[in-house]
């Protein structure tokens, strides 16, 4: 989640002590707005390591060269909301139980979302729905291609979810409906489909990804830009222009998508609450393309 950050909420942080961690090319300063004393650091600190390069994976780098990571420790136990500021190189706050397990923070999907943000450049208001959506949409990828969750949890959670992102009887275009299942589910719809449009017009040679990895060399979450002029580097990029296209269609009008048809192609197929593949299924060579390790060899240590 994105936020404007209130000064009084840096007064308290690092007050409980500081910790660091590295990853290629970035450092992440982890200070703790209270006393962390009950919580487990070293697992702490290793799911930032693991989260950090699970973005690192995904976009090529880490989107900034320092971020500062404030912890909030609470009572209980698991991984509480995030919100991020592009705040001198970055700064995101996030809650953390104090009974939280290794296997609760090797299971976390939250710091990954809010790490994400980092890669794109500040947008106007009417935009929210891709800085969320594109965060909802990476986050499992990135965790895949870093062997972090397996391709079955993926795609779970995408036929789980993206349903809450089709219009609604009354709905406007992304850009004038701004609940929450069209900000961040529609905007997760909008990136699944340009990624798999991407692949089809370029044969699989590219994707989505290579769009954002050069979104993100023309800036990153300290920059701010409009969506038209953001969408063409990306288009330029994988040189088919399927984001302007899809933001044409989707920006100021509902569009409905067939997402069982979609699934078909795909090879999706629901089973209980994960899901089997159809390696057979005219589009399943997409859909691993996307959970595999990016081409280039990028991957997490």
């Amino acid at each position: 989640m994105l936020a404007v950050m209130p000064c009084a909420l840096l007064c308290a942080a690092g007050a409980w002590g500081a910790d660091s961690v590295s990853v290629p090319g970035a450092t992440i300063a982890v200070e703790y707005a209270r006393d962390p004393q009950s919580l487990d650091r070293t697992a702490l600190l290793a799911w930032v390591r693991y989260s950090a390069e699970a973005v690192a994976t995904y976009y090529g780098r880490f989107p900034v060269a320092r971020i500062q990571l404030v912890v909030t420790p609470q009572a209980g136990r698991g991984i509480g909301g995030g919100r991020t500021w592009a705040d001198a190189g970055g700064l995101i706050r996030i809650r953390v139980g104090k009974s939280t397990t290794p296997a609760d923070f090797a299971a976390d999907w939250v710091l990954v979302h809010e790490m994400t943000h980092l890669a794109l450049p500040s947008l106007p208001d009417a935009q929210a729905w891709l800085e969320e959506g594109l965060a909802t949409y990476v986050e499992p990828l990135a965790r895949a291609q870093a062997s972090r969750l397996s391709p079955e949890a993926v795609w779970a959670g995408y036929l789980r979810g993206m349903p809450n992102g089709l219009p609604a009887p009354g709905d406007q275009g992304l850009d004038r409906t701004h609940t929450w299942g069209r900000t961040y589910w529609g905007g997760a719809l909008f990136c699944l489909l340009a990624d798999l449009e991407i692949r089809r017009r370029t044969e699989g040679r590219r994707g989505l990804q290579d769009a954002l990895r050069a979104i993100l060399a023309s800036g990153n979450m300290e920059t701010s830009s409009g969506i038209v002029p953001l969408l063409a580097i990306g288009d330029r990029a994988v040189g088919v222009r399927v984001l302007a296209e899809l933001y044409a269609r989707f920006g100021n009008r509902p569009v409905s998508t067939d997402l069982g048809a979609l699934w078909g192609r795909l090879g999706v197929v629901p089973a209980g609450r994960s899901v089997r593949f159809e390696d057979a299924a005219p589009e399943a060579a997409m859909r691993r393309a996307m959970t595999a390790p990016p081409r280039d060899g990028t991957k997490s240590r």
